[in-house]
């Protein structure tokens, strides 16, 4: 009992070191104290030594009194020194374990020096000992309350040499002090007890809520990292991609350096999706990720935009010379093949680059030419780098104005139609027309649909343009003779959209105009944008009546592995095959490949681009029946078309009444 008592007291005048925080709040907290401290001890000793100084020995009053001063003026210089610095916890504990120690050695140093002095002078002097020892410990308890130890020792060790001294003096007035004073210390520890504890749960409090607030910073951390990391390929996403491009530009601007903002898009990667699945298109698109960062450098990162998409940035070296070189070695690591699911594919990357202060009022601004620099190295030059330069930035403000013109149109009185006739060549008459879209402005003239279309599609707008043509195209056809066909093209988007293609269907059923007649024309972009939802759109055409033609037959990458899978009625055979077709045998070979394959898969063909007589011949012979072409007649306007169909009609009754007779 007795040595379990023994340790407890033992451990209550020990410095835990089970608690860094409370060690460091402590140390703080003695920081600011501790010179209190000496400074209590200075001044009361000064003002007893100065009392004394007639009566007790000189080395007694101003010898030592000196030597403590000094060693009391430096520790509390060191003490102060320690403010407002980083502590660890164990130099904490380290500082207050040292203090804990010197606590008994100057307590006992102090009672013995005025105890000492008891002796010496008269009544006054002697009570003034009295009263050194005891605001000196009430003092020295207070400024050590937040070390629990050191204020243990100090009561300690001043209370029971004090009490003894003041009962040996047999003065019932030093007695009662000395009773006074143990019974006020003994009240005081009890404070320092209970101040120690709430102090002690107050850091234990702060410990917990730090390590709470260390675990939602890290959340918090995680969850940004997460926000700004692209989830598949896990390299940067679109937002972090914006948003460093926002902190870079303004760096750039302050101090006037390049800064240089690629945009990369993969050729070949939807079909890749179609014939082997979302899984084999996920791991492609996490291997590109891959090789990129193999590429990335100090000054040079990339991102994932979305979808195909990826994004670059280069704070370095943005000369042209190095970005070209970069973006070859860019687009010639994407091409190396690649193992996907027990298969090999391959797929390249096209690349616009822009380079600020070539271009660019701001990151968005940057990031828009670099993405038409991509669109550019897409139609001219795919699997190739693009940057943008001032053919593109006057094209770029070509394509704005008209997006504006467009945006502001009149549909209905600026749209027209011209008319592509379609010949049977075999039969020697017209069967119908091509509506060709046409647009006239009133700020920018007469604009190419090469050039609207694109745009209206890019807008949104497109949906509305082929309603508003389809209805012109519709009501023109009925003044045609009743075996006269409409061919009309659709746009990707059209098929892309439910919603599109089910007024497209309602606009023809409130026509009037017999379906069977209607010939829509698709090409093979707007099948591999969606596909599923394109045989969708595609069937609920077929079962209102139409024919479908897939346009620009033999050009696309894919158009044999769509053409079996598609609810098609014929196909046109691209005009790039056609010309000169009476000098090139292997245009003639591929034409008639074609035709054979139209005719195993119960398919109408129709070829265009037909521009001469020697190549009218070579199709002849080939069996073509259908074509069209500026050999027979460029597109048309409404009344000459109608005039065209209603000529030729009337001289086939003609000729077909007298063979009759």
């Amino acid at each position: 009992m007795l040595r379990r008592y023994a340790s407890k007291i033992i451990s209550e005048l020990k410095v835990p070191n089970h608690n860094p925080v409370l060690n460091v709040s402590q140390f703080e907290a003695l920081s600011k104290q501790v010179p209190l401290l000496y400074f209590i001890l200075l001044v009361n000793m000064t003002s007893l030594a100065l009392t004394h100084a007639g009566s007790a020995p000189f080395w007694m009053v101003v010898g030592l009194p000196i030597v403590f001063a000094i060693l009391c003026v430096r520790r509390a210089a060191q003490w102060i020194s320690y403010r407002n610095k980083v502590i660890s916890p164990d130099f904490a504990y380290r500082k207050l374990r040292s203090t804990n120690i010197l606590a008994a050695p100057i307590a006992v140093f102090c009672t013995w020096w005025s105890i000492s002095l008891l002796p010496y002078g008269d009544a006054y002097q002697k009570a003034h000992v009295a009263f050194f020892m005891a605001i000196t410990v009430i003092g020295i308890i207070f400024c050590l309350m937040h070390l629990r130890s050191a204020a243990l020792v100090v009561a300690v060790t001043v209370n029971i040499p004090f009490m003894v001294a003041m009962f040996l003096t047999g003065e019932p007035t030093f007695i009662a002090t000395g009773v006074n004073v143990a019974l006020v210390t003994g009240a005081m520890i009890a404070i320092v007890v209970t101040h120690y504890r709430d102090f002690r749960q107050l850091n234990e409090s702060r410990l917990v809520l730090l390590e709470q607030q260390k675990a939602l910073q890290a959340l918090s951390d995680e969850n940004l990292r997460l926000a700004n990391l692209d989830s598949l390929t896990e390299i940067p996403n679109r937002r972090n991609f914006f948003n460093v491009l926002t902190e870079v530009f303004g760096t750039a601007e302050r101090n006037t350096k390049p800064i240089c903002v690629g945009v990369i898009d993969l050729d070949g990667f939807k079909p890749i999706n179609d014939m082997y699945g979302h899984a084999a298109g996920d791991k492609v698109l996490i291997e590109v990720a891959r090789r990129l960062k193999e590429l990335e450098q100090d000054d040079l990162s990339f991102y994932r935009l979305g979808g195909d998409e990826f994004g670059m940035i280069c704070t370095g070296d943005c000369s042209e010379e190095r970005l070209t070189r970069l973006g070859e070695q860019l687009c010639s690591s994407i091409a190396e093949r690649m193992p996907v699911g027990g298969n090999t594919v391959q797929v390249t990357g096209s690349m616009g680059v822009a380079i600020y202060p070539d271009v660019g009022r701001d990151g968005q601004d940057l990031y828009e030419r670099a993405d038409y620099a991509l669109y550019t190295a897409k139609r001219y030059q795919r699997a190739g780098v693009v940057i943008f330069n001032a053919a593109q930035a006057q094209s770029l403000d070509r394509q704005k104005q008209v997006e504006e013109a467009l945006m502001a149109a009149d549909l209905d009185r600026e749209l027209t139609l011209e008319y592509q006739p379609i010949y049977n060549i075999q039969a020697h008459h017209c069967i119908g027309f091509e509506a060709l879209a046409r647009w006239r402005s009133p700020g920018l003239g007469r604009v190419s649909p090469a050039e609207f279309i694109p745009i209206a599609e890019h807008t949104g707008r497109i949906s509305l343009v082929t309603r508003t043509l389809l209805r012109q195209a519709l009501e023109e056809a009925k003044s045609w003779p009743e075996n006269a066909i409409l061919s009309f093209n659709l746009s990707p988007l059209d098929l892309a959209s439910p919603d599109s293609i089910l007024k497209i269907v309602a606009l023809v059923e409130q026509s009037s105009f017999d379906a069977k007649r209607i010939n829509f024309e698709i090409t093979e972009s707007a099948v591999i944008r969606d596909f599923e939802q394109a045989t969708q759109s595609i069937t609920l055409l077929k079962r209102l009546g139409a024919g479908i033609s897939l346009d620009d037959f033999g050009t696309g990458y894919s158009s044999l592995n769509h053409v079996h899978k598609l609810p098609l009625s014929k196909i046109k055979i691209d005009g790039s095959f056609v010309s000169e077709v009476h000098e090139r045998p292997a245009s003639a070979k591929i034409i008639r490949t074609m035709l054979s394959l139209c005719g195993e898969l119960g398919l109408g063909a129709i070829v265009e681009g037909v521009e001469s007589e020697a190549e009218l011949e070579v199709l002849r012979e080939m069996g073509v029946q259908y074509v069209q072409g500026f050999h027979f007649s460029r597109p048309l306007t409404p009344d000459d078309a109608r005039t065209l169909i209603l000529d030729d009609h009337g001289r086939n009754e003609t000729v077909a009444q007298q063979k009759t007779a």
